[in-house]
């Protein structure tokens, strides 16, 4: 038995369990995978909640909202994801320390590759510089990002998140709304990281007139599956990748994660397209009311 968890606030829906048991009974190995919510939880402590589930012998947990920057600083180990981005979304347990990983990052690489190869991903629209648009943002200057043009209503946040781009070597500048606009079909990549879409949140991040078939175009949304950006590109003969790509791939990624020395990393990939039309079949079934 291989004990997992989920680390964040306001996470009872989290279809995060699911994923890693589903995978796990596909390989023939026993997982079970707990929920830590914060929420309602006076006085929580990441640290400590942590080092709970090391004691009672956790192999390692999955990390989300609010605690991803403070988990990349606790650990004692940061893989490649992590001291890119700066923040964490899995700890693994490790005999040598606390191990941390970003699979946003990771798990967007791959599923970037899965779905359109070795495609550059030219100039691309970055919609949101929260902890998930600057995971995607890392991860696009690992695919040949021309320029990210970030479109941001928190302009300090947008431009944190240029400056560290361009430090890294990719380049980024802060765009308008207007600006987006104007010149989205002379750039090839559209990428939404904002909760613009979702099923709380309706609506569509971007005038969508000017997508067309050049375009490839992710959202990072995915209740729904079929975002109303998703469904604009669609009708354009733009080229897509939902957040349900994310959610599988980077969980996936995590699982590699967790049983590294257990499982070999290749016996997992052929289950990765069944769990993703799983998923995508289950979240457009279910058309979730909007939550009051």
């Amino acid at each position: 038995m291989i004990t997992l968890g989920l680390v964040g606030e306001g996470i009872a829906k989290s279809q995060s369990p699911d994923l890693h048991e589903r995978l796990g009974a596909s390989l023939g190995l026993a997982v079970r995978y707990d929920l830590v919510d914060s929420l309602g939880i006076a006085d929580f402590d990441f640290a400590s909640a942590i080092q709970r589930l090391r004691a009672e012998g956790y192999r390692g947990t999955n990390v989300t909202f609010p605690f991803k920057e403070t988990a990349a600083k606790l650990a004692d180990i940061c893989g490649a994801g992590v001291q890119r981005v700066g923040t964490a979304n899995t700890l693994l347990f490790d005999e040598q320390g606390l191990r941390a990983e970003n699979t946003d990052y990771t798990g967007f690489i791959s599923a970037y590759r899965h779905s359109f190869g070795h495609q550059p991903a030219g100039d691309v629209l970055l919609i949101g510089a929260g902890g998930v648009g600057r995971a995607v943002a890392c991860a696009l200057g690992e695919l040949s990002a021309r320029c990210i043009h970030i479109l941001e209503r928190d302009a300090q946040r947008a431009d944190t998140l240029c400056q560290d781009l361009n430090a890294m070597g990719i380049a980024a500048t802060c765009v308008s709304a207007e600006q987006a606009t104007r010149e989205l079909p002379t750039w090839q990549g559209v990428v939404n990281c904002t909760p613009i879409g979702h099923i709380n949140h309706p609506g569509c991040p971007i005038d969508t007139a000017g997508l067309g078939a050049q375009h490839w175009v992710f959202d990072a949304v995915y209740i729904p599956a079929h975002t109303e950006l998703l469904k604009a590109a669609h009708e354009a003969h733009a080229n897509t990748l939902s957040g349900v790509d994310l959610f599988v791939f980077q969980g996936v990624d995590a699982f590699r994660f967790f049983t590294q020395g257990q499982l070999d990393p290749e016996q997992i990939t052929p289950h990765v397209i069944p769990l993703r039309t799983h998923y995508v079949e289950q979240l457009v079934a279910q058309k979730p009311q909007r939550a009051s």
